[in-house]
């Protein structure tokens, strides 16, 4: 499908989308390209929330406009026109995409609801009969209430970037996979590649309506490699810029690492803290930025690796932003993966590449019964089919939740250079989820039904950035190209081999005259 400033295409699981120009244009042919896809997300995000929570769209959008549509509009006027726009051409209400947008930090801003009340009047006066009480009602996933403090943020993704005597070649490889439930991570499977009129190009993972990645996995025109992984159980927030347009600043305008670290600390509000695993692919050297709230662990290598795992390694984090965060605790998938994360570093120290990469972020054993495992203990992480008889606390996801591992994304120095990267959707290691068998398996969740979707086994597929509309002699994957070069060699070397038998026969035929 191809529109004024934008195309899109599917394959293996993927939508493809490129867009251009300036930022209400691009975001106008984001919005009608995948006006469908927009829809049907803000429909189920609505029934999430009510389902989470017990309470109403309107209440959310109140909380959003306060903590970020206010904010982008004053602080991210770019971001804010490419949002108009995609609420313009998709045909759906702003104030609900903006919500959209920050759906993750509000699961940060909410248990802090009660300290910004005084600001939002109509807010407190609407709801703040319900507000003292919420406590014991509306379970977030993963554990944490609407307004418990005691609780913290829930935890998802595995990633890994090394370098140096750990890849095969000496540079960057990277790898990450998306924990996430299964409503929600399902509309992760959009490949954005964003031309904007000033900054650099960006490829990366996103969701419909999204102007930030938010899995996160990107690449962009200036050489770099980002990713992330959240910290479990960090429960501190202030009101500041969302992390949505401060990842995007850093994805679009920052020229160096340092830059991604001011970009990022800047007006920190504590949502969706992360460990961010960034490489610079022109320098060869990669960063870990654990992003608190008050506190920030900033680490720069040229040779080795970072593992991310959702626990933060910096004590303070770990100790004063965060509650249970899994750290040693190898019966959680925190501590779990750190272990077997760092051992599969050490195993392929020296090998690592895009093969080796990928395997790695489909692997299956769990340290903790120390076999082959399909669980929510492994890198590939499988809750939907964990009986989660080994829980260390009953507060964590629950048995056979459908949550888990969605997709799988890999890059290196060369297919930065080339701006591509690999993606697997449905899952890293590619065991289908199929709806039916699962509810019929598992009654408890009969009524997410209606809100999920198939994701079969799909292969590995390579996108690279590109602004020219794909057709049947051009796919805009390696599988294309590569098969075609190889097509030339054989033809090549058939010519040859039969010029050369050619030449035998008649010699042939010469020496029995």
């Amino acid at each position: 499908m191809k529109v004024k400033n934008g195309f899109k295409y599917k394959k293996n699981g993927w939508t493809y989308i490129s867009i251009q120009g300036e930022s209400y244009e691009r975001g106008f042919a984001h919005g009608t390209l995948l006006k469908e896809e927009i829809k049907k997300c803000l429909t189920t995000m609505e029934w999430n929330l009510y389902d989470s929570h017990g309470l109403k769209m309107d209440f959310f959008k109140e909380i959003s406009n306060f903590f970020f549509k206010k904010t982008i509009e004053e602080n991210f006027p770019e971001f804010f026109k490419e949002l108009r726009g995609i609420a313009t051409g998709a045909k759906v209400d702003l104030e609900e995409l903006i919500l959209w947008n920050n759906i993750a930090s509000l699961d940060y801003a909410l248990p802090k609801l009660s300290l910004y009340l005084d600001e939002m009047p109509h807010l407190k006066e609407k709801y703040g009969h319900l507000l003292e009480t919420l406590p014991s009602g509306g379970q977030m996933e993963g554990g944490s209430t609407l307004l418990n403090k005691t609780r913290g943020s829930k935890d998802k993704c595995s990633a890994f970037m090394a370098l140096g005597d750990y890849t095969s070649d000496g540079k960057i490889c990277c790898a990450h996979n998306s924990f996430d439930n299964f409503i929600d991570g399902q509309n992760f499977n959009i490949v954005f590649y964003i031309k904007p009129n000033k900054g650099h190009r960006m490829l990366f993972q996103g969701a419909p309506g999204y102007i930030s990645s938010q899995t996160d996995f990107f690449i962009n025109s200036k050489g770099f490699i980002g990713t992330e992984t959240t910290m479990g159980g960090f429960n501190a927030y202030k009101h500041g810029d969302p992390i949505t347009c401060r990842i995007r600043n850093c994805m679009q305008y920052a020229n160096t690492l340092d830059d991604y670290v001011a970009f990022l600390k800047k007006e920190n509000s504590g949502d969706y803290a992360n460990s961010w695993l960034i490489g610079d692919t022109k320098h060869n050297e990669i960063m870990r930025i654990e992003l608190g709230l008050e506190y920030v662990n900033v680490e720069r290598k040229k040779n080795g690796y970072f593992i991310g795992f959702n626990a933060p390694y910096d004590t303070r984090i770990r100790n004063l932003e965060c509650v249970n965060s899994g750290f040693d605790d190898v019966r959680r998938h925190q501590g779990a993966r750190k272990v077997r994360l760092e051992e599969l570093m050490e195993k392929n120290k020296g090998n690592i590449n895009i093969q080796i990469a990928q395997a790695i972020i489909a692997d299956h054993y769990d340290v903790y019964l120390k076999k082959i495992n399909l669980c929510s203990r492994t890198v590939c992480s499988h809750y939907e089919l964990d009986d989660r008889a080994f829980m260390s606390q009953s507060d964590r996801p629950l048995p056979y939740q459908p949550r888990g591992a969605v997709d799988g994304c890999v890059a290196d120095t060369e297919s930065c250079k080339k701006m591509g990267f690999y993606g697997r959707w449905g899952s890293s290691c590619g065991t289908p989820f199929v709806v039916k068998d699962f509810i019929e398996k598992n009654m408890q969740w009969k009524r997410y039904a209606p809100y999920l979707v198939d994701r079969p086994s799909q292969p590995w597929t390579y996108f690279i950035a590109t602004d020219k509309t794909p057709n049947t002699r051009s796919t805009n994957t390696n599988t294309r190209s590569t098969n075609t070069k190889t097509t030339k060699r054989i033809k090549r070397k058939t010519k040859r081999k039969t010029k050369k038998n050619k030449t035998k026969r008649r010699k042939s035929v010469r020496s029995k005259k």
